[in-house]
């Protein structure tokens, strides 16, 4: 999975015309949001949807991996837990939303680091926390 972080201007139809853009292509958005004039969508295939943005004149900012760990959605202070840890490794978040399955997504200043923290985050879930740690295609692995 990519995150995109994407130019979107501030005016009506800009949103429209981004979606309009990537449905043509066939690309899905697999989560995301827009925040003040920088959108931030995830993606399975982030070159094909890059390049259906640049088609329609909309601009791609950067290009990102990202982590995709699991939250116990019934136990408050997750991601005050999990954010804290990336703290205290020395990583900075600098993006965070959710994608359609219920995965927190971050894109880190230090995605090895990141990486270790979240793989050791994950390793804590068990299984009769109901939880399943994210598939090879939803941590980005083999694209």
């Amino acid at each position: 999975m990519k995150d995109l972080a994407i130019a979107l201007e501030n005016r009506p139809g800009a949103l429209a015309e981004m979606g309009e853009a990537l449905g043509r292509a066939g690309v899905s958005i697999e989560g995301g949001g827009v925040f003040g004039d920088v959108a931030h969508f995830l993606f399975v295939d982030g070159d094909a949807a890059r390049a259906a943005l640049e088609v329609a004149g909309i601009r791609v900012i950067a290009i990102h991996d990202v982590l995709m760990p699991r939250l116990r959605q019934s136990e408050a202070g997750q991601l005050g837990k999990i954010a804290r840890r990336m703290a205290d490794a020395g990583v900075n978040i600098e993006v965070q939303y959710s994608d359609h399955d219920h995965n927190l997504v971050l894109v880190v200043d230090d995605f090895e680091r990141g990486r270790e923290v979240a793989d050791g985050w994950m390793a804590g879930m068990t299984p009769s926390s109901g939880l399943r740690p994210p598939s090879p295609r939803e941590r980005g692995e083999g694209q």
